[in-house]
């Protein structure tokens, strides 16, 4: 996973930073560094609604932004944050299931953006994008003693193994697609601040460890021991909770996949500031180093 993410991550930085020198003498072409943070939510089997801050999670962003006119840029960046569920806070009929997961959330991408005013004569712009990412996430929750386990090693739902060969594993790392809205406030010619929306839609229904179907309890515990079963179903663990379901009862809704959110606030400056900034840094050292050498000796 870590080497897929350094390539499309270097791969991003290369298109962006392509021609770089030539574009930033037009000041309608510029690199950009932003800093993103905000909030991150999803919507799954355990949440089956959009985007909600009370179950929200923080999240912090990186990005380099190439405009290549004044309406149109290329970004690539990074993300980490986090997503969590559990049935305690789902619909009535689903809260029996009483599940749970936590997971967090790597991610980099690459987007083309569009502006759907000119920044420079109205120092404020709506805008769109779309993406696509590679992004890694790895669903775990507490079993009965508190202890953190994950779950994709225990094919809750029989993933992988040979007894049930319609249960297919699912990868950790995958690919998604993205779309979000903006809006971004000129501070000054060098630096700009606004808010921003978006969502990923994955490939997997497994974000949250839920999709399809109980498998025979037996068979779990055997192939995979006490720990799978107890992470299967914890109905069991409520008052009144009922027994294990039977083979094939649903779980979750297979035909609907996963989907994860951002909201936030995007900061950005000229990369061009920080070039004069650290130029005139090193400036400012290289005089005090020529003009604090020991003097001559006088006395000769």
């Amino acid at each position: 996973m870590k080497n897929s993410v350094k390539t499309l991550l270097a791969l991003s930085f290369c298109l962006v930073c392509f021609n770089f020198h030539l574009l930033s003498q037009n000041e309608d072409k510029a690199t950009w560094l932003g800093l993103f943070v905000g909030k991150m939510n999803y919507q799954g089997d355990l949440n089956p609604s959009s985007f909600k801050f009370s179950h929200s999670k923080p999240t912090v962003a990186f990005n380099i932004r190439q405009s290549f006119n004044r309406w149109l840029s290329l970004k690539g960046g990074v993300a980490i944050g986090s997503i969590e569920a559990a049935d305690r806070y789902n619909r009535d009929y689903l809260k029996k299931r009483n599940l749970s997961f936590y997971t967090s959330i790597k991610e980099a991408s690459l987007s083309l953006e569009t502006s759907l005013l000119d920044l420079s004569t109205t120092s404020f712009t709506p805008y769109v994008y779309g993406s696509v990412s590679l992004f890694h996430f790895n669903p775990w929750a507490y079993d009965n003693s508190g202890k953190k386990t994950f779950l994709q090693p225990l094919s809750t739902e029989g993933q992988g193994l040979s007894q049930f060969p319609k249960q297919k594993s699912y990868r950790l790392t995958q690919i998604n697609v993205g779309f979000g809205v903006g809006a971004r406030y000129a501070i000054n010619e060098n630096m700009n601040i606004g808010v921003e929306f978006s969502q990923r839609k994955t490939f997997t229904d497994y974000l949250d460890d839920v999709s399809s179907i109980y498998v025979d309890k037996n068979v779990l515990m055997q192939a995979k021991g006490p720990k799978a079963v107890e992470m299967a179903y914890r109905g069991d663990e409520l008052p009144g909770g009922a027994a294990y379901p039977n083979h094939g009862e649903q779980r979750g809704t297979p035909s609907e996949m996963d989907w994860y959110y951002f909201f936030g606030i995007n900061i950005e400056m000229k990369f061009s500031t920080f070039k004069k900034f650290f130029s005139n840094l090193s400036n400012e050292n290289s005089s005090a180093i020529h003009y604090t050498r020991c003097p001559k000796n006088v006395l000769q």
